[in-house]
């Protein structure tokens, strides 16, 4: 592509979304390496960058694929669009000003680090969409699925 005259940038562009949309958390060092790609490109130039656009794009092209995260977002924007989007629980919203907590916001949030293994049992979900669950691994996120069902059996809300 850059011998054929293609902006390295846009090759990095490419790079960038390809470790976020289609690798995902199968390896998240995916995305790491596709932005120092992008920064070499900026800071670095060419011809010299070609040699880290070609370093993302072996490993990029050898990454396990998981598109479980594209996926939950697509399914979460959906809901909204079809739904509306739900107000946050109170102890979810901002208390960083003087008249907030009279208004209930950050009353009542559990602070998961306060608990044991740091998950907290509270609903963090409006009350429209409670327990409707838009992310599940993709077979390439065992550890993924190893901690969602952790939490989900700490929060009692196991399947």
């Amino acid at each position: 592509m850059v011998e054929a005259g293609e902006d390295p940038r846009f090759i990095a562009r490419r790079m960038v979304i390809l470790a976020s949309e289609d690798v995902g958390n199968a390896d998240p060092q995916a995305l790491l390496v596709a932005v120092a790609a992008a920064h070499a490109v900026e800071h670095v130039g060419m011809p010299e960058a070609s040699h880290a656009l070609a370093q993302a794009a072996v490993y990029l092209a050898l990454a396990p694929k998981s598109n479980a995260a594209y996926r939950a977002l697509k399914g979460a924007r959906t809901h909204v669009r079809e739904y509306g989007a739900a107000r946050p629980p109170a102890p979810l919203l901002s208390a960083a000003y003087n008249a907030a907590k009279t208004l209930g916001r950050g009353v009542g949030y559990d602070y998961p680090h306060d608990r044991p293994g740091g998950v907290s049992p509270q609903e963090l979900m409006p009350d429209e969409v409670a327990g409707t669950r838009f992310y599940e691994p993709g077979e390439n996120e065992p550890a993924m699925a190893e901690r969602l069902d952790a939490i989900r059996r700490a929060r009692g809300r196991a399947e």
